[in-house]
């Protein structure tokens, strides 16, 4: 199993070891060649691995052992399917003797993540493990990435291989053969309905930023003229300042996105489903538009919006191929109709401070004046995730957040795997006080490991996104939403020696922000924000 890893040239893994998957961590401390992490969570060791993928763009890998281990990194593998992030899971089991009788820590792995798992293996012979590690990592990263899952037997791990070592130089899968390349003819259809376009308009998905694709699309927005916008995984395909770049779509997102949207008589999604908080009535804008979808994965054309032209292709090569055979230019003045949409959304982008809190929105706005170009920003779920995607001026760097699942504890451990992928960059976790309390274990792997991570804790003592829910649609009756006896955080970080800052005033945060990106180490601020602020920019 060391070997295997090796030979795919994993350098960090993310675990927590327990009796069944023992002779594993035996040899991985023999063999010593890896950077092991130990989390304080299993789940953690899924996000962090999560980040380090989407951070590196190579499988990430965590290992746990059998039982509750196995079952605790359940949410992790679904956070990782419905974002289509490549990591491969190992998990320990009982001995094969012993499969079936419910035994100690003995679950049904393979069973139980069935649903959102893109492939799973229990290993019945350890001659089979180069074999099935070697499909695993092809599997994770092609195609449509995904999670992988290797369910080891200990005593499989204790076995000796009957024949000699072979990792194989490629995969044979029966069956298994993802399209990458687009079909041409498709391409020139939707070359030529966007030629005909009066107003067309580009939704970019995290499809774009898994195939890296973000300097294709780019390309080929300038050259058509055409407008972008993008689904929250798609964060990133332009810059924030781009003259063509509308920002987020959807329910949550800026009013200028969804206005293009509705005014477009041509879309051409790219790596996106676009579901439900992206566009609230599909069957209308299938109505107004006509759709060209591009995904890699034929599953997801057609599924949320009736599309006109489907392409299944990734992304890049469909791009490639639009930039090949591109030969006009789409009118300035829907251009222009666009740029002036996206004006009028900043001039009416209104901060309404208060007393002895910080206004969130401006809050995400001095971050990002003060972060590189290149680092990168890791948002949890909740109101702060929502500040952070329509308020974080992106440039070159990475946003990072848990899109389709929405898992709560996200950021932190994901920060650590992006952090260990990017150690130049500097990597900073924007949490609610509700999501740091699901994952605030980890500071401890951040100080034992020295990972240099950065903490912003948006304090309101509410389940902030859900509060809004409860006063919109349930009369204001608020529930089970009050945070109140939530730890002081700059008190708990100190606990772990993690020095913070407390910033309770708008004032206060730029002075906080340069303390904190001075410090060396992990830093964790606290920042106050009133309860009542909305999500909505």
């Amino acid at each position: 199993m060391v070997r295997c890893l090796k030979e795919e040239h994993v350098k960090v893994l993310f675990g927590y070891p327990g009796a069944a998957i023992c002779p594993f961590y035996d040899e991985l401390l023999r063999d010593g060649s890896m950077r092991h992490i130990l989390v304080r969570h299993e789940q953690s060791a899924g996000h962090a691995a999560s980040g380090y993928a989407r951070a590196s763009g190579e499988v990430g890998v965590c290992v746990v052992t059998s039982g509750p281990g196995a079952t605790n990194l359940i949410t992790a593998i679904a956070s990782a399917y419905q974002d289509s992030i490549p990591i491969v899971a190992i998990t320990g089991q009982v001995r094969r003797d012993l499969l079936g009788r419910d035994v100690f820590q003995e679950a049904d792995i393979t069973g139980a993540v069935t649903p959102f798992i893109k492939h799973s293996y229990l290993v019945t012979s350890a001659d089979d493990l180069p074999r099935i590690f070697k499909e695993a990592f092809y599997i994770a990263a092609s195609g449509r990435p995904g999670p992988v899952l290797i369910d080891v037997p200990v005593d499989v791990q204790q076995e000796a291989l009957k024949k000699d070592f072979e990792y194989p130089k490629a995969p044979r899968i029966m069956g298994y053969k993802p399209r990458i390349q687009p079909n041409i003819l498709q391409i020139k259809r939707a070359l030529a309905l966007l030629k005909t376009a009066r107003s067309p308009l580009i939704i970019a998905g995290g499809g774009v930023l898994g195939a890296r694709a973000e300097q294709e699309l780019r390309t080929f927005a300038e050259r058509a003229n055409i407008p972008v916008t993008a689904t929250m995984m798609g964060i990133g395909v332009l810059p924030f300042d781009h003259p063509l770049y509308l920002g987020m779509l959807g329910m949550y997102g800026l009013r200028c996105a969804n206005t293009a949207i509705k005014r477009a008589d041509v879309i051409l999604v790219i790596g996106a489903r676009v579901g439900d908080r992206a566009i609230a009535d599909p069957q209308r804008t299938s109505e107004r538009s006509k759709i060209i979808h591009i995904d890699v994965d034929p599953a997801e054309i057609g599924k949320n919006l009736n599309t006109f032209i489907p392409i299944v292709a990734q992304a890049r090569p469909a791009l490639e191929a639009l930039l090949e055979r591109l030969d006009f230019r789409c009118p300035d003045d829907w251009a222009k109709k666009a740029a002036a949409l996206r004006a009028e959304c900043e001039e009416n982008t209104a901060y309404c401070p208060m007393e002895n809190s910080v206004e969130p929105r401006q809050f995400v706005r001095t971050l990002s004046d003060a972060l590189r170009d290149r680092d990168i920003l890791v948002a949890d779920v909740g109101q702060n995730q929502i500040w952070a995607s329509n308020n974080y001026k992106l440039r070159s760097g990475m946003f990072i957040t848990s899109g389709g699942m929405g898992t709560m504890g996200y950021s932190l451990p994901a920060a650590m795997g992006a952090k260990l992928a990017k150690p130049r960059r500097t990597v900073v976790a924007v949490m609610g006080d509700g999501a740091i309390q699901m994952s605030m274990m980890e500071l401890a792997t951040l100080v034992q490991d020295g990972i240099d991570v950065k903490i912003i804790v948006m304090r309101n003592c509410r389940l902030g996104m859900v509060r809004e829910l409860q006063d919109k649609q349930y009369g204001g009756r608020e529930t089970a939403v009050d945070l109140n006896g939530s730890p002081d955080f700059i008190a708990l970080a100190a606990a772990y020696g993690i020095p913070g800052a407390d910033v309770r005033t708008d004032e206060d945060a730029p002075a906080a922000i340069e303390q904190m990106l001075a410090a060396r180490g992990p830093f964790l601020m606290q920042v106050h924000v009133d309860p009542s602020q909305s999500s909505y920019n």
